[in-house]
């Protein structure tokens, strides 16, 4: 005699023998037959309806279409073992996809990743639970990054004033002034490239190896991707290779001009021809303030009037002083000299040939902290130390001031662009960089 429930057994078996291997839903039911090969007690229609999916109207697909319907129950087409496709057999994507290496971060379950959230906090989330903003949650408040910004994927996005990984540091400065710092030439902050901390840009491209990466500068205003025609990050093709680039634009070779200098420039003369006429009297073609292109200068900045001459050689911005006041506003500027007016002189007409000081009280201005009159460099007039002309390079209110300190760039302290004043250049406007050798103007020559 066979036991009970053989019968249903054998079914059972049969089944999935036909399909090679399927996945059978714990509600199939082996009394909606009488035995083996007996009719199905459903009706067609209850047996479809069965098989198909929720809300699919009659005559839809069955067993989403990767299986059969037997008597209300779908006998899946499959062919790996171990997998669960579903009582409709609807998980055909039973494997999820993969991300970072690893497929999913939480538990796969029916082609989906299902994110490990035990403790009902819903900290971790993304398609691949990817996101883990547990992260973000600060050691010692225990507050997401720390009460003073929002998380993201696990990333903390601090509020103005705050900065760190868990923005758990607080900037020494206001934020207003954190923005001024970070305020590109063109209004920007950190020139849409970066991000401001602190008064500091951190550009968004950065350089593995520690130096400067294709995006740079105080304020990230420097692009160098703009110099290549087509842009490929691992090549230095900068400037169709016929230029340099210079804060993301090109400053094209002789012969060559273009934004990419891909245009080659006809011109009768030689380099060495071209460069020798562009030199004059000077050291250096177009007195190291302009461009030399067929043996003429264009100086720069473009537009100005300031700086001009056949070789660049005249630079009335010489004639300013830190304000922006031309001669100390007592004589007139000749070719970046200074011709001042009765009663006045000085390199910047700044001492007054008149005084009104007694010695001793014009020598208590031009002592130093140390009671050293001008530095030992200098002489004092009405109060104000003029400092040794035999050492041009000593400047400063006590002469106490080196210029060979101050960056230079093509042999020229700040790069002819800009003043030197006590170490740091002080660059002229539309110029940048340590050594004012950047061109940041809206016009570049």
């Amino acid at each position: 005699m066979r036991p009970a429930g053989f019968g249903n057994f054998w079914l059972l078996a049969s089944s999935l023998l036909f399909a090679g291997l399927s996945a059978v839903p714990q509600s199939f039911s082996p009394s909606l037959r009488s035995g083996p090969g007996a009719a199905c007690r459903l009706s067609r229609a209850e047996s479809e309806r069965r098989c198909r999916a929720p809300g699919q109207p009659p005559g839809g697909a069955l067993c989403h279409g990767r299986g059969r319907c037997d008597c209300g129950v779908c006998i899946c087409h499959v062919s790996e073992p171990g997998v669960y496709f579903g009582p409709l057999c609807e998980c055909h994507e039973w494997m999820c996809e993969t991300y970072d290496g690893s497929t999913c971060a939480g538990t796969c379950h029916c082609g989906r990743c299902k994110c490990d959230n035990s403790d009902g906090n819903g900290l971790v989330y993304g398609k691949f639970c990817e996101c883990d903003d547990r992260e973000c949650i600060d050691d010692e408040t225990e507050e997401i990054c720390g009460g003073h910004g929002k998380c993201y994927c696990g990333n903390c996005y601090c509020q103005a004033g705050w900065h760190g990984d868990k923005c758990e540091f607080q900037c020494d400065i206001t934020p207003w002034e954190s923005k001024r710092r970070c305020t590109s030439p063109d209004g920007r902050v950190c020139s849409n490239r970066g991000i401001c901390v602190c008064g500091e840009c951190s550009c968004h491209d950065v350089d593995p190896t520690g130096d400067w990466g294709d995006i740079h500068g105080d304020t990230c205003e420097c692009d160098e991707r703009d110099c290549k025609a087509v842009y490929d990050r691992y090549s230095d093709d900068f400037c169709s290779g016929h230029g340099q680039c210079n804060c993301g634009r090109c400053d094209c070779k002789v012969g060559w001009y273009g934004k990419k200098c891909e245009h080659p420039r006809s011109c009768p003369l030689s380099a060495e021809e071209s460069i020798k006429k562009c030199q004059g009297s000077s050291a250096l073609p177009c007195s190291g303030r302009g461009k030399c292109e067929c043996g003429e200068c264009t100086c720069y900045p473009p537009g100005g009037g300031r700086v001009y001459g056949k070789t660049c050689e005249c630079d009335d911005r010489r004639c300013e002083d830190l304000d922006g006041v031309v001669c100390g506003g007592h004589g007139t500027c000749s070719c970046g000299r200074c011709v001042c007016g009765r009663g006045w002189f000085g390199k910047l007409c700044q001492h007054p040939r008149k005084c009104n000081l007694t010695e001793e009280q014009s020598r208590s201005l031009c002592e130093s902290a140390d009671g050293v009159l001008c530095s030992g460099k200098g002489s004092c007039h009405c109060g104000k130390c003029i400092c040794s002309a035999e050492e041009w390079y000593i400047s400063g209110e006590f002469c106490d001031c080196d210029d060979r300190d101050c960056d230079k760039h093509d042999g020229l302290i700040c790069t002819g662009n800009g003043i030197c004043s006590c170490g740091n250049c002080e660059c002229w406007d539309g110029w940048n960089g340590n050594a004012c050798e950047i061109w940041l103007g809206t016009e570049y020559p």
